[in-house]
Formats: structure tokens, C-alpha cells, sequence
């Protein structure tokens, strides 16, 4: 009984002790949490005297001035260059190569001896259809003597009148044959040319397939002459400038510029030829320009860069690109107003070159932001960022063409 009594006694110590402890614990948790509810309470009082004095400060901003400026439209292509005209040269009769007189690559006048064939049978022929005339010829000649005689004895009355007419008649038949001997020796004469083959056009010659000796035909290429001085550049340009580049041609001569690599010089030319259609699946249009070529700096095949100058707008209002915000509102520019705050000035894009654009929409005496209006809104402050930091150099961004 007593060991049963120190067990009971011993349990409820422990029990005792337990609860003890834990209501102490639920002691230290209420004061933590009236502790942080203190501080909450404190900080949102802080918060509530601070209020009024956290606005946000001025954005920091670089400007620019525009620029007025005449404003080429200049629209570049690939273009490539085609002569003017090219030929090549076949034979108009079978003959054997008797002489070739130039070289590959030769430049050649026009009219000047290039191949000579074998002309011998053209030459006899020549030679028996003079032979042939002068035998009509002289047969007309007989007749005309016999029938001026039958004409003194018919008038004596020695002869009749049919026998005058006989004679008129075989008269005018060798005469006929005459101008029909005279006419075959001209095609003999025509035919005996084409042994000698002669430049059409001025211009240099490629390569040269035959040698003497050689048999041609029709069908055989001797070899081809290329005109290289003027020359042609061809190339697209969209459909868009079409306008632009008529009313430019009725006004005056539309100026083309030529780069054949980036160390080369820039050739001038002027614009030949518009297409008559555009190109509906690609919705561009086929141009040509026309250039001067006397040094050869322009080969036939030959990739170069066109530039065409389809307008000039004039005195145009030029910001640096970097300016310009486009978005769903539509396009625009942040200015700087007499107060110091952004201004939101609509523009349009008129031509863009390199960094610069000339737009419409601004006088020209804004002062323009172009660093800093990612943080801006519609009349909220700025300051001018200080003239000798780093972004200062933002000022002179707008360069002249």
C-alpha cells in the first residue's frame, strides 16, 4: 500500500510539473505576439508620417536640338550590270576559216575586219555573172541598132510596120535581161561579202572558238563582242517608289550611284529605263540606269550596290532614331516643356538614314529627350543630366547627312 501511494504521489508531481511548464510557454507566446503587434503598430505610424514626403524625384535626361536640313530619299538594291547590247557571230554562208584578224578580249571598232573566209567560189561567181551581163549587153546593143535601122526604112516605106514592132519587142526583152544580169551580180556581189566578217558594233571581243581552217555553218558561234562603254546597272526597287521615281524622271534626270565594293569609288548614272509592269509576287519593279564606262571600272555580270535619289525633302526637321517611341498609341517623341516636365509630341517617321530621321509633327526649337524617357510619363518632372557626365555626349547626337 505504501509503495501504490509513493507511485500515485510521484505521478501527479510529474503531471503537476508538466502543466506548469506549458502555460508558462503559452505565457511567452502571448507577450511575443502583443510585442510584434506593438511594433506593427509603431511602424505603421511611421509609415503614415513619411507618407507625404515620398514622391518621386525627377528623372534624369539627356536632350537634343533637331536639326533643319535638306534630306535626300535615297533606296538602295543589288543591282547587276548588263551591256547595252551584245552579239554573236555566226557565218551566213559553209565556207573554211581562211584568216582570223583579232584576239581574244581585243577591243574593236565598229566596222572593223574580224574573220575572213575561203571566198574563191564567191569570187567565180562574181566573175561569170559579169561575164553573163556583158553578153546581154551586148545582144541589147545589137538590137538597138537593128531597130533604129528598121525605123529609117519603115519610114522609107521598105519595110512594114510588124517588122518594126519585132524588133522593139526583142529589144526591150535584152534589155531586160540585162538589168537581170546587172541584179545577179549583186547577189553574187552580196553573197561574196559574207566571207568577210566585220564588227557590227564597238566593243571587246570574248573568246574565239574558230582558227583557220576551221569549216562553219550557220549554226557555229565564231565568238561575241560585248559593248562595255555605256554600260547598263539593273535592279528592283519597290513598288512604292514607283511614284516617286516618275514624277522624279518628268522633272528631271534621276541621278543613280554605283558601288562595286566597299573600297571602290561611286559611279554616277542616270536612270534609263521603268519597267512597263510590276512584279505582283514580289511587288517590286524592274529599273535601269545608263553609265559611262570609258575606263571599264563596270564589267557585264558584275554585283554592285545602286543607290537612287527619288526626292529631296526640304529644310526637314532631323532627331536622332533613338528619340522616336513607337507603340499601340501610335508614334511619338518626349519633349521638355518650359516647366520641366515630359511632353508626349506625336511625329511621323518621314525617311530614316543611319541613326538620324527626318520627321514631321515637331517646329524645330523642342529640346528633345533621348535618354532617360524610358522612366518618364506624360507631364511628369525631369532634369537636364549634368552637361559634363558621361551621357552628355547624347547632345550632339544628331549628325548631318
Amino acid at each position: 500500500m505504501k509503495k501504490k501511494s509513493i507511485v500515485i504521489i510521484v505521478g501527479l508531481a510529474v503531471l503537476v510539473g508538466a502543466g506548469a511548464w506549458l502555460a508558462g510557454r503559452d505565457k511567452q507566446a502571448d507577450a511575443g505576439e502583443r510585442q510584434g503587434a506593438a511594433a506593427g503598430e509603431q511602424s505603421g505610424k511611421s509609415d503614415a508620417k513619411g507618407g507625404n514626403g515620398g514622391a518621386q524625384p525627377p528623372a534624369i535626361v539627356n536632350v537634343v536640338s533637331p536639326q533643319r536640313q535638306d534630306v535626300p530619299v535615297v533606296l538602295q538594291a543589288n543591282a547587276s550590270v548588263t551591256p547595252v547590247s551584245t552579239v554573236d557571230l555566226h557565218p551566213q554562208t559553209t565556207s573554211t576559216i581562211r584568216k582570223v584578224h583579232i584576239k581574244e578580249g581585243q577591243f574593236v571598232k565598229a566596222g572593223e575586219l574580224m574573220f575572213s573566209l575561203d571566198d574563191r567560189s564567191e569570187r567565180a561567181n562574181i566573175d561569170k555573172a559579169r561575164a553573163q551581163m556583158a553578153r546581154d549587153a551586148a545582144s541589147a546593143a545589137d538590137l538597138e541598132r537593128q531597130y533604129k535601122r528598121s525605123e529609117e526604112l519603115f519610114a522609107q516605106k521598105f519595110i512594114a510596120r510588124s517588122a518594126v514592132d519585132t524588133l522593139k519587142s526583142q529589144l526591150d526583152s535584152a534589155r531586160a535581161l540585162v538589168g537581170a544580169g546587172q541584179a545577179a551580180l549583186q547577189a553574187e556581189q552580196v553573197n561574196a561579202s559574207y566571207s568577210a566578217i566585220r564588227a557590227p558594233m564597238a566593243g571587246r571581243v570574248g573568246a574565239i572558238n574558230v582558227f583557220p581552217g576551221s569549216l562553219v555553218q550557220l549554226a557555229t558561234s565564231l565568238t561575241t563582242i560585248t559593248q562595255l562603254d555605256p554600260i547598263n546597272i539593273a535592279f528592283n526597287v519597290p513598288e512604292s517608289a514607283l511614284g516617286d521615281l516618275l514624277a522624279a524622271q518628268k522633272n528631271d534626270a534621276v541621278m543613280v550611284d554605283a558601288l562595286a565594293g566597299p573600297q571602290a569609288k561611286a559611279l554616277s548614272g542616270k536612270l534609263s529605263f521603268i519597267d512597263n509592269a510590276v512584279d505582283p509576287l514580289a511587288g517590286s519593279i524592274k529599273v535601269k540606269a545608263l553609265f559611262d564606262n570609258k575606263d571599264a571600272s563596270l564589267w557585264p555580270g558584275q554585283y554592285v550596290s545602286a543607290r537612287v535619289t527619288v526626292q529631296t525633302i526640304k529644310n526637314a526637321v532631323v532627331i536622332p532614331q533613338a528619340a522616336i517611341i513607337s507603340n499601340t498609341r501610335g508614334t511619338f517623341v518626349y519633349v521638355v516643356d518650359a516647366d520641366h516636365s515630359a511632353k508626349q509630341m506625336p511625329v511621323v517617321r518621314l525617311h530614316a538614314f543611319g541613326v538620324n530621321a527626318a520627321v514631321s509633327g515637331l517646329n524645330g526649337d523642342e529640346k528633345v529627350i533621348t535618354e532617360g524617357k524610358q522612366n518618364l510619363r506624360p507631364g511628369g518632372k525631369v532634369r537636364l543630366a549634368d552637361a559634363s557626365g558621361p551621357k552628355s555626349d547624347a547632345k550632339t547626337a544628331v549628325a548631318a547627312q
